[in-house]
């Protein structure tokens, strides 16, 4: 088989792999090739390719699914991401570009986040809390434009502790966000590091939706020259930033239980440690048993949704916590879509997946 196309920007899903993306130039290519490893991945799985064509997410009459991992690029951010970074700031997009791929994906409504690094930038600021203000003012903007296609997963940098505490009430009190987008990590600290307690004590009082999207480890951003971070350390990020909840003082994780949080990419490689979990709390006498969090919180599947991702993530959690996810403008939606349906899920589990767990979530939203 000939690859004639870039694999750098074909593996990296989300931002940090490069400034300008590349996506524009893949999208079709990076589609085919998914579908053909998915028929391949099938096949291998003893499950067979047969009638895996017709496997797939056609939209048929009115869009339904809620998105709970979609992108923006607001002006503000491109504008801080080009001075700071350099390059384009970011992938094309616009709102019409987010639509079109929406109503391609049988996606109703999607519930919009900024790109990496979100609005810090390694020091406290009034430009990054300006930044977080004028991204957040700008998703509303885009709820009211398009009030039954687009929420706002508020952006926050909760380092910066006094400026989060005032953004979550302008998030809730003045644009009534449907919730919080957090990173995995914030200058090489986890979201587990007693920093962040006051923000989360915060959170976990509102009962706030908290969706965490992974960015470059400080750590591992350049172990394998040949290799994005986006392709290996992402979806490593987020497991790191699930146990430093679990295990790092005060313990947030249990101490929080209140928060209900959406974990991307299918929890990343979380439900292939869960044993290593287990035996690390038995060999500290923990009185809770991370496990049982981790069936309370909530996966999403975008570039989570492939045969071997789905049944591990579905031996570790209930159905009642998977939500759709796209990673828009990195994938399209129908990739996602067509991933899920191949996996052949009964129609219950494969509407819960699509809205009803979301709906349950976001009771406002309506589809």
């Amino acid at each position: 088989m000939t690859m004639n196309y870039n694999l750098r920007t074909m593996m990296c899903g989300c931002a940090g792999c490069g400034p300008s993306g590349g996506f524009a130039s893949t999208a079709v290519n990076r589609r085919r090739f998914l579908a053909g490893s998915t028929a391949a991945g099938l096949g291998m799985a003893g499950l067979g390719t047969a009638g895996l064509g017709s496997a797939t997410a056609q939209p048929s009459g009115k869009p339904h699914r809620i998105d709970v991992h979609h992108h923006i690029v607001p002006p503000a951010q491109r504008k801080m991401n080009i001075e700071r970074r350099g390059g384009k700031g970011g992938p094309r997009w616009s709102p019409e570009m987010s639509l079109e791929d929406m109503d391609k994906g049988g996606v109703a409504y999607s519930i919009t986040s900024i790109l990496n690094p979100g609005p810090w930038y390694g020091k406290i600021e009034e430009p990054s809390r300006r930044l977080a203000r004028e991204c957040n003012d700008y998703a509303a903007k885009l709820r009211s434009d398009h009030p039954n296609r687009f929420g706002v997963f508020a952006a926050i940098a909760p380092v910066d502790v006094e400026g989060s505490l005032k953004e979550i009430e302008y998030a809730y009190g003045t644009l009534k966000a449907e919730g919080i987008a957090l990173w995995t990590s914030y200058d090489g600290k986890y979201l587990g590091n007693e920093i962040f307690v006051p923000v989360l004590e915060e959170l976990n009082r509102r009962r706030a939706v908290v969706y965490v999207h992974p960015t470059p480890p400080e750590c591992c951003a350049k172990v394998i020259g040949a290799v994005p971070p986006s392709a290996i350390e992402y979806a490593t990020d987020t497991t790191r930033t699930v146990a430093s909840l679990l295990f790092e003082k005060p313990g947030s994780a249990f101490k929080f239980p209140d928060i209900r949080w959406i974990w991307s990419h299918s929890g990343g490689t979380i439900p292939f440690l869960t044993s290593r979990f287990t035996r690390l709390a038995w060999e500290r006498k923990m009185k809770n048993d991370p496990i049982a969090v981790l069936r309370r919180h909530h996966y999403e599947v975008a570039q989570g949704n492939t045969p071997g991702q789905l049944a591990a993530l579905m031996k570790m959690v209930p159905i009642s916590q998977v939500m759709f996810g796209s990673d828009y403008p990195y994938r399209d939606a129908k990739e996602a879509a067509d991933g899920v349906v191949a996996y052949k899920f009964s129609a219950t589990d494969q509407l819960a997946i699509d809205n009803g767990n979301a709906l349950k979530m976001f009771p406002n939203v309506k589809v």
